[in-house]
């Protein structure tokens, strides 16, 4: 039953790229009622359960997960913006290469050695990465290269977010730790709408639905979900469970949106997802300062 609920909870966060499609609103303006309504659903909870361990936050504690959101805030933008660009399945395969990103960062700052299989695994992901935006740019042209562009910084954004996590998660809940980071994340594309003068109202009730749909489904029912599946269930299964994603997310984009990927996009996306297969599987149940995996992506 868990390991359905974590499956359910995958096919949740598959929605966004759906959600993001359907939406009209400039990307700052849709992340930020995003997060914006995340919060305010999740203030009741927060205020129940941990609203002592909130008010005993430390400085440190507290900007750490400040930081996590603002990565998670520009991670989502880089995501949505990707989507208005280049196609659904292309997004959403390359912004899954996270776990990679993270396993890059962790050679270059903590020293760690990858072994054999998991730098083999490394570089079949990125070839297909390669593939994809080839592909792309080949028959989309420059846009279509900037979309994936976008999605790759979306990933780098998203590893910042889970390598920050992880140090936050060692001292706080997972209920204030989400709490901060979305609202953190919200005030964090608010202030980047200001500054570009960006106008946050006038887009119609079809984007605050939206948003709503993110915030309920590929939020609190997706992501969250990983978060309570990793108390229960294997980090392996969680992170294999992830892998579904783009899979899911490509069948949305040929049922909704007529979006059939070519044959470089689909052979490109395979050697992606078999990339990550691989080095999820030759990565051990602990990888030090940060265990690839264990938070959840967009």
């Amino acid at each position: 039953m868990k390991q359905l609920i974590v499956l359910l909870g995958v096919a949740g966060a598959s929605l966004s790229a759906v959600f993001v499609r359907w939406s009209t609103a400039p990307s700052l303006v849709l992340v930020f009622y995003r997060m914006a309504l995340t919060a305010a659903l999740m203030t009741p909870v927060a205020a129940l359960r941990c609203r002592k361990e909130l008010a005993a936050l430390g400085r440190r504690e507290a900007l750490l997960c400040g930081g996590s959101g603002v990565a998670l805030g520009l991670h989502f933008t880089c995501y949505f913006e990707s989507l208005r660009f280049t196609s659904i399945a292309a997004s959403v395969v390359l912004v899954d290469t996270e776990v990679l990103f993270v396993a890059l960062a962790t050679v270059v700052l903590w020293k760690k050695r990858l072994s054999r299989r998991q730098w083999a695994a490394i570089l079949l992901a990125f070839g297909g990465s390669a593939a994809v935006a080839m592909a792309d740019s080949a028959s989309g042209g420059a846009d279509a290269l900037l979309g994936d562009g976008l999605a790759l910084l979306g990933a780098v954004f998203v590893a910042v977010y889970t390598m920050i996590g992880s140090v936050c998660r060692r001292t706080v809940s997972t209920t204030a730790y989400t709490y901060l980071v979305y609202f953190t994340a919200g005030t964090t594309v608010l202030l980047a709408a200001l500054v570009r003068g960006t106008p946050l109202t006038g887009y119609g009730a079809v984007n605050l639905w939206m948003a709503l749909g993110l915030a309920v489904f590929s939020t609190l029912l997706g992501h969250s979900v990983f978060s309570w599946g990793l108390k229960y269930l294997p980090a392996a299964f969680v992170s294999m469970a992830k892998l579904m994603e783009p899979v899911m997310a490509a069948v949305w984009g040929v049922l909704l949106f007529r979006e059939m990927p070519g044959w470089p996009v689909l052979l490109g996306g395979g050697a992606i997802v078999a990339g990550l297969i691989l080095y999820t599987r030759a990565e051990p149940a602990e990888t030090g300062p940060v265990q690839a995996g264990k938070e959840p992506k967009s």
